[in-house]
């Protein structure tokens, strides 16, 4: 199979295994990727699993003819990539083995040798020429064992991903890309986000148009889609609105309080619900939608002065892959002593920015009504935000909206007649209550205030503190005439047609330019209040709150010049000119300092 017209896939389908790393179930098989850079010198990238060694050799040497590989490229030491080492030297004793210097110590473990005399060791920056094509290194440790290095081909704009981006499932097999890539990724990845994160930064600074994983189809085609997945699933944001329920049922009574729950959060509008049985489902799969969804209701039994076995299990596999920023409601069941919720809450305290229902359920046996009651209020209270998205049941008139007002950060959107788009703005004042008014004040650069001079109109969304930089860069860092804000969204409207954000808010409020006042650079819209909905409790974002928890730290070290306060975006150069603009956020130069 040609990747290129010189990087031909060389690797192998596996349909014996069941078990991938003796745990995940993998009913459509494995891949084991493989490929050969073939230019003056040839290149051949990883190996694959040690049964297959004698497909794989064949692979080389029908893609080669009588030519003979130069290099031996391992990216990753995993025995499924790294088995067949020996037996190819044995083949073509004559190659270099290219590597990470971690991987050569770990090849001694593995082989008893580490190619001392024949090996080339690379790290960081690192490049190989092979005549027209030259390779550069980039390391990646601990994605997901330490002496992991990817590489990058300048030619033909090739990423060799290593073990990111793979997916469970052999390459003739034909299925839905996201479902088996997110339960691998957060199976065997998921632990290390930082970590995945540091590579996509780099990544962010190399014209990709391939990516080759050694696990999984290789991707020509719309790369921002997957690698915008990454993003999510490595900073442990929510990948879709919906909440899963997971539970351990003795009886059978806490399982109907489940199924009760289910049905209640339809009713009320969650976009999607999510149920597992912990004892019968596939675990994984379980701890896979804990991650794809914004919020989980954990409901089990209180067993032997604790909690069901598996309910246990599952709860160490969230934590252990660093389970963050959602929603947890609980319900749990106990017939003279229920302490089901205290040893969950117990094992998720290591968890970051986990916001608690204020409703637990509590079940003595069997659904009474009381615990039907709060059953009830469960479901109102994990469901207030779809309530209040949804036109036929939200409160359109809740002026308790304008208490989400603070020295804050908002979303202001509008439409120029063609698209939709939006801006961060932190200047907007309830100016009256009577009527209640309020002031949005908007730098006269922006797009934004050129489309809401001519349309009179504009949606105010509150940011909470869990929206992520991601937010500032879309809405902050580039220019509505030039993007489409809300490429690929699909949109909530308010009764003015304009998009209200889908998360991350509190609040939005619905303005009508009422009177407009020109302060110079930046134009202030007195507006009155059409429509007000609060979605959530959630804390505002406040500027302070960004700057200190959101804003990626500037990378200054060993540079001279100034930051920008506002986006990190580093300027070098001894005197930063007075009339100078931040090309990222747009910012003067008053919103820069000095680099000490």
């Amino acid at each position: 199979m040609y990747i290129t017209k010189d990087i031909k896939y060389i690797g192998v389908n596996d349909h014996k295994v069941d078990l991938f790393e003796g745990q995940y179930v993998v009913p459509n098989g494995m891949a084991y990727n493989s490929y050969a850079i073939i230019d003056e010198k040839i290149a051949i990238m990883d190996t694959v699993d040690q049964n297959f060694t004698h497909e794989w050799l064949d692979n080389i040497q029908n893609t080669l003819g009588a030519r003979k590989p130069d290099y031996l490229i391992i990216q990753h030491m995993e025995p499924d990539h790294s088995a067949n080492i020996m037996n190819f030297t044995k083949v073509y004793p004559e190659t270099t083995i290219v590597s990470s210097a971690k991987a050569f110590v770990m090849m001694k473990n593995f082989f008893g040798t580490d190619f001392a005399d024949n090996r080339i060791v690379v790290g960081e920056g690192d490049t190989l020429s092979l005549g027209s094509h030259v390779l550069t290194f980039v390391t990646a440790p601990m994605v997901h064992w330490p002496e992991v290095i990817v590489t990058y081909d300048s030619t033909d704009k090739v990423l060799f991903s290593a073990d990111g981006f793979g997916k469970f499932g052999a390459l003739d097999v034909e299925e839905d890309w996201a479902c088996e890539a997110r339960r691998y990724y957060i199976g065997i990845v998921g632990k290390y986000g930082a970590q995945v994160q540091s590579l996509l930064k780099k990544a962010a600074g190399l014209d990709i148009s391939i990516i080759c994983p050694l696990h999984g189809p290789v991707l020509t085609e719309n790369l921002g889609y997957y690698i915008n997945l990454y993003d999510i699933w490595s900073s442990y944001r929510p990948e879709d609105d919906g909440i899963v329920i997971a539970y351990t049922s003795v009886y059978g009574n806490t399982k109907k309080a489940v199924l009760q729950l289910e049905e209640k959060l339809k009713a009320k509008g969650c976009p999607n619900v999510v149920v597992h049985d912990l004892a019968r489902c596939d675990m994984a799969e379980a701890v896979e939608d804990a991650f794809r969804y914004s919020k989980i209701v954990l409901a089990t039994t209180t067993y032997n002065a604790e909690i069901f076995p598996f309910m246990r299990e599952f709860l160490s596999h969230l934590t252990e892959r660093n389970f963050s920023n959602r929603t947890v409601g609980m319900i749990e069941n106990g017939s003279w002593a229920p302490m089901a919720a205290r040893v969950m809450k117990g094992l998720l305290e290591k968890s970051k920015n986990i916001s608690y229902t204020d409703t637990t359920v509590r079940i003595l046996s069997a659904l009474n009504e009381e615990s039907s009651a709060q059953l009830e209020a469960l479901a109102e209270e994990l469901c207030h935000e779809y309530l209040a998205i949804k036109d036929e049941t939200a409160n359109k008139n809740d002026m308790t909206a304008l208490f989400k007002i603070g020295y804050g950060l908002y979303v202001v959107t509008s439409n120029d007649g063609k698209k939709d788009n939006g801006l961060i703005v932190n200047t907007i004042t309830q100016v009256t209550n009577t009527p209640n008014r309020v002031a949005v004040t908007i730098n006269k650069e922006n797009y934004s205030h050129h489309v809401i001079k001519q349309t009179g109109i504009m949606n105010v969304n509150c940011l909470t503190t869990e929206a992520p930089f991601k937010v500032f860069e879309t809405f902050g860092f580039q220019s509505g005439r030039n993007v489409d804000k809300f490429a690929g969204c699909t949109p909530h409207r308010s009764d003015n047609g304009l998009i209200f954000l889908p998360r991350y808010i509190n609040a939005f409020m619905s303005l009508k330019v009422e009177q407009y006042v020109d302060l110079g650079t930046h134009g202030m819209f007195i507006c009155s209040v059409e429509e007000a909905r609060v979605l959530s409790d959630k804390e505002t974002m406040t500027y302070t709150y960004y700057l200190d928890n959101v804003k990626p730290k500037p990378q200054t070290e060993g540079k001279k010049g100034y930051v920008c306060k506002i986006c990190g975006y580093v300027y070098e150069g001894e005197n930063l000119p007075e009339d100078y603009v931040c090309p990222l956020c747009k910012h003067g130069a008053a919103d820069f300092e000095p680099i000490e």
